[in-house]
């Protein structure tokens, strides 16, 4: 075994030791409100501090044409006022409290996030149970925030160098599902939103039996349930919350986009792969895969592109969380003057030679280090044990398949690793984009391309 081998083996025996020995699946506490809010409680004394993630499962996939963004815009009016505290008091009241809170809104859910000391835990509950119960949609303060998701939309696309590509190539990925458009929401629809379309939005989808609250920390259970009971637990339901039902069909043929940005200063490629949702079991296999392509410097992406062919500043993977079938990218960064086509062929020439090659014991054990160390680490905090409790949950089956995860790792093989490729990584299943600024007269199909 390699010096290397042998530290990354030293950490992760560390990590785990430590992560098991402060948190296992017996040490989380369910609670099922009776108006369909489940809650995970996980007492950790380490830090006189607690947490708090509610995880809404809505996000821009529960949208529909004409109303896209209303997710990520919530995101913005939750902190804007309710009945008992007044606009711009919920961040003020918190910090007063020696707190923190934030938000993020993805394809799938909308997550807050409250950090606090133990004793401020009534006064997170009352900011909570006040804003999930009485929000109220001010007039003025929707017009406010409607000019500012405006600019931020405005200002992402021109600064920053992916969004508009990414926007391209998921809107040409996908042909039903919603996770064609952007989690922001196009422009005429920002513009377009009414007061009724938010607040029916918000009686649809922020109800208590649509979200999971995860909290952990220095907390006392017992305390913690009397506090869901009389602040979380009176808030009314409704019974059921409208499924998407359009499914993606198959795609039958590569498809192809090109974006003409005048202000870039170096050619993007951007290529996409159908793979299946978050719970499917090649999840880990996937996951993996992210890590020996673009996992740092060693990784088989960056060494050819970045080091070898020099015709690129970086590359990295994507593989989202998601309830449903979602696409697998791998971003290139180019050099400026340098081929975009060079660096799709080299891409792809790579990836056709690892259907066929299995990577290396070695080569796949060190990914599988490296995501099982990441996954202890964070356990090693209460933050990252709300987060990824919470993800499982909703993601994964449950949060007991967090304490799965690195059994579910390891068990990877490199034959799982061909598999994955041959499956999900062929040219009818793909999608290609390219970003520079201005689209070359010869940019043609890979002839070289056998899949």
């Amino acid at each position: 075994m390699k010096a290397w081998h042998y530290a990354v083996w030293g950490a992760l025996c560390s990590f785990a030791g430590s992560a098991q020995a402060v948190m296992k699946s017996s040490d989380v506490e369910v609670v099922q409100l009776k108006n369909g809010m489940k809650v995970l409680l996980l007492e950790d004394h380490s830090i006189p501090n607690a947490n708090m993630y509610t995880f809404w499962k809505v996000g821009s996939r529960n949208e529909v044409p004409g109303i896209t963004g209303l997710s990520h815009f919530f995101e913005h009016m939750m902190f804007n006022g309710s009945k008992n505290f007044p606009p711009g008091s919920f961040d003020k009241v918190m910090e007063a409290s020696g707190g923190s809170n934030n938000a993020y809104t993805t394809a799938n859910v909308t997550v807050y996030t409250n950090w606090f000391t133990a004793s401020a835990l009534q006064t997170v509950f009352d900011l909570e149970a006040d804003r999930i119960a009485n929000l109220e949609i001010d007039d003025k303060k929707l017009e406010s925030e409607r000019g500012v998701v405006l600019s931020e939309r405005s200002t992402s696309l021109e600064n920053d160098p992916w969004e508009r590509l990414y926007e391209t190539v998921k809107s040409a990925a996908f042909a039903a599902h919603a996770y064609s458009w952007p989690v922001i929401g196009f422009e005429s629809d920002i513009k377009a939103w009414t007061r009724e379309d938010l607040e029916r939005y918000f009686r649809t989808y922020y109800t208590p039996s649509n979200a999971v609250m995860v909290i952990s920390g220095a907390i006392k259970p017992a305390a913690v349930k009397k506090l869901l009971a009389e602040k979380i637990e009176v808030i009314p339901g409704n019974e059921k919350v409208p499924e998407v039902r359009t499914k993606e069909p198959p795609q039958h043929g590569e498809k192809r986009v090109f974006v003409i940005k005048e202000s870039t200063t170096a050619p993007q490629v951007m290529v996409a792969w159908h793979v299946p949702e978050s719970r499917h079991a090649d999840f880990y296999a996937l996951d993996l895969l992210t890590e020996i392509l673009t996992g740092g410097p060693s990784s088989r992406l960056v060494k050819l592109l970045v080091d070898e062919k020099r015709i690129a500043s970086s590359v990295a993977s994507d593989l989202p969380q998601a309830f449903d079938p979602t696409i697998f990218a791998i971003f290139i960064s180019g050099l400026e003057g340098k081929d975009p086509q060079t660096m799709e062929r080299l891409l792809l020439s790579e990836l056709n030679q690892m259907k066929t090659k299995p990577v290396t014991a070695q080569e796949l054990q060190k990914a599988q280090n490296k995501k099982v160390v990441d996954l202890y680490r964070r356990m090693e905090t209460i933050n990252g044990k709300s987060q990824l409790l919470g993800d499982f949950e909703v993601f994964h089956g449950g949060y007991q398949k967090l304490f799965e995860a690195a059994g579910a790792y390891e068990k990877v093989t490199p034959a799982d690793i061909t598999r994955v490729l041959n499956t999900y990584f062929l040219k009818k299943n793909r999608t290609v984009g390219v970003q520079d600024k201005k689209e070359p007269a010869d940019y043609r199909y890979q002839k070289e391309d056998r899949t």
